[in-house]
C-alpha cells in the first residue's frame, strides 16, 4: 500500500446528520459522524448492520433514498488545481443531488463498488453497456473508445477474455466476476476516491483473497484513496491505515489501525475485537458476545447510545449525558467518545457494577 501520498485530507466528513423521516417516527441513520481520509490511504469503517456505514457512504455521495436526506453537517471533497483551476474545496452536502457538479462528482471523482454487484448491475443490459454508459457520460469518448476502455478495464481487474465478457449479462458471471466487474465500472472515470461497501460478501475466502489483493495493487497503481466499509475485522487488519467504529449512527472510536486493534479504548471496539476468533483460543469454547442487541431506530437509549449493552457504564451519567467524540492522550491521533475517558466536567457518577437498582 503506498505511503508516499500526501497526508492532506481529501474528503473531511464533519458532525454529518442523515435522517428518514418516516410516519412512524424519525429515523437517525446518521447522527452527528466525523472523520477525514487522506490521499492514498484507506480508511476502513466498522460495525455491526444497522449502525449507519453504507448509509454514510450514500450521504456522500448524496444518493440516499427518499424520505432520508442530509439534514446537517458538511462533506468537504478538496480538488486538486488542473486545467488552469486553483485547488479548491467544495461540500457536496450542500450541492443538489441531482446538479451537474453531483453527477461528475458522482462517478467522476468517487467511485462506489456496492454491496450486492447482482442486485446494483440491470439484469436487462449487458454489463458492458453499463460501463460504456458511465464512460461516455464523464469522459466524452464515442461509443467505439468507450468500449475499447471498458474491455480494458476488465482486463485490468483480471477478468478473462474481457472481449467476449464486456457482452455479457451480470448473471451469466460467477460472483467473484460480478464483483470484478463492478470495480472496474467504479473506476472506469479514474476516481481519486473509492468507496468499498462490503466489497467481499457472499464471495468464498479464495475470492475474497483475490478482491482484495486486487484494490491493493490498483491503489498502489492509481494513488487513490479508499473507504472500505465492513463488519470484517480481519479485512480491516490487512487493507486499512485508519478506522472509523460506528455505533447507532455515531462515530465512537477512531484512529490508526495499530492503535486500534492493539490498544482499544471504546468499550464497543473491545468488544467487536474480543469476538473474533484466535487459533490460540481454547477448543471447544464459545466465542464471547456482545450483550443485547442495537436499539430500534425509533427507541433510541438517552445519554451514551451503547451504555445499555455496556458493562463498564457509569450510573449517574452515561444514561443521561451524550458523551462527545474527543482525542486521547498520547501520539497516535487516537479519538474516543466515551466518559471512561472524557468524564464530565461536573458528575458525581460512580462506577455501576450491577445493573440492579440503577
Amino acid at each position: 500500500m503506498s505511503r508516499s501520498q500526501s497526508l492532506t485530507p481529501i474528503l473531511e466528513v464533519r458532525d454529518l446528520r442523515t435522517y428518514f423521516f418516516a410516519e412512524e417516527g424519525v429515523v437517525k441513520a446518521v447522527d452527528g459522524a466525523s472523520f477525514e481520509l487522506q490521499a492514498g490511504r484507506t480508511l476502513g469503517i466498522v460495525g455491526e448492520s444497522g449502525c449507519g456505514k453504507s448509509v454514510t457512504a450514500r450521504s456522500i455521495l448524496r444518493i440516499v433514498e427518499r424520505p432520508g436526506r442530509i439534514v446537517s453537517g458538511e462533506i468537504s471533497l478538496r480538488r486538486p488545481a488542473g486545467n488552469g483551476q486553483p485547488e479548491e474545496t467544495v461540500d457536496v452536502a450542500q450541492l443538489d443531488p441531482e446538479s451537474r457538479e453531483v453527477r461528475q462528482i458522482r462517478g467522476g471523482e468517487i467511485g462506489l463498488v456496492f454491496q450486492e454487484p447482482m442486485t446494483s448491475f440491470s439484469p436487462v443490459h449487458t454489463v458492458g453497456n453499463q460501463m460504456i454508459e458511465t464512460i461516455r457520460i464523464h469522459l466524452g469518448l464515442d461509443a467505439r473508445a468507450a468500449r475499447k476502455r471498458a474491455i480494458d478495464l476488465l482486463r485490468q481487474v483480471g477478468i478473462p477474455k474481457p472481449e467476449r465478457r464486456v457482452d455479457e449479462y451480470a448473471f451469466q458471471m460467477s460472483g467473484g466476476l460480478r464483483q470484478r466487474a463492478m470495480i472496474a465500472t467504479a473506476l472506469a472515470c479514474g476516481p481519486r476516491i473509492l468507496i468499498a461497501d462490503e466489497p467481499t460478501t457472499a464471495l468464498d475466502v479464495t475470492t475474497q483473497a483475490q478482491i482484495l489483493d486486487l484494490l491493493r495493487h490498483l491503489q498502489a497503481r492509481e494513488g487513490m484513496a479508499i473507504i472500505l466499509i465492513t463488519h470484517n475485522l480481519g479485512v480491516v487488519a490487512e487493507m486499512c491505515d485508519e478506522v472509523v467504529v460506528m455505533y447507532l449512527g455515531r462515530v465512537v472510536e477512531r484512529g490508526p489501525v495499530d492503535a486500534i486493534f492493539h490498544s482499544p479504548r471504546h468499550p464497543y471496539t473491545q468488544a467487536l475485537l474480543r469476538s473474533i476468533p484466535s487459533i490460540q483460543a481454547q477448543v471447544r469454547t464459545k466465542l464471547p458476545t456482545i450483550a443485547g442487541s442495537i436499539p430500534h431506530p425509533h427507541n433510541r437509549p438517552a445519554g451514551c447510545p451503547f451504555h445499555p449493552r455496556c458493562v463498564e457504564w457509569i450510573r449517574g451519567t452515561c444514561e443521561r449525558h451524550e458523551p462527545e467524540l474527543l482525542p486521547v492522550g498520547g501520539e497516535n491521533d487516537v479519538a474516543v467518545s466515551c466518559f471512561l475517558h472524557h468524564p464530565p466536567r461536573a458528575s458525581a457518577a460512580v462506577p455501576a457494577g450491577v445493573r440492579t437498582g440503577a
